[in-house]
């Protein structure tokens, strides 16, 4: 049988059943330093740090430049994303479910 250009590349696997799945779930880290100016991207790493949570993942947020004065309660309070809740309330449920958030 003549071998295709990928096959003399790569080693390709061979077919069989898949490979088991590990029950363990990933540490996610998430970094941000987007601030007030772009209140989307501001608000993403709370929403996603939420949603990694309550699919049972461990998860820390890192804040590095202007994203540290989202923790201050007026700026969190003012910041409403475009298409997500406001920022608010991502925190709040950030907190409730015990995330480390690094500043």
């Amino acid at each position: 049988m003549r071998r295709g250009f990928l096959s003399r590349l790569f080693v390709l696997p061979a077919i069989g059943p898949p490979a088991p799945v590990s029950p363990a779930k990933d540490k996610i880290l998430i970094k941000s330093a987007w601030g007030s100016a772009d209140p989307t991207q501001a608000s993403f790493a709370f929403h996603h740090a939420k949603a990694f949570a309550e699919a049972g993942h461990p998860v820390q947020i890192f804040l590095l430049g202007e994203a540290v004065s989202l923790m201050r309660t007026a700026v969190a309070s003012a910041i409403v994303p475009v298409g997500w809740p406001p920022l608010a309330e991502a925190l709040a449920q950030v907190l409730e479910h015990r995330i480390p958030i690094h500043v």
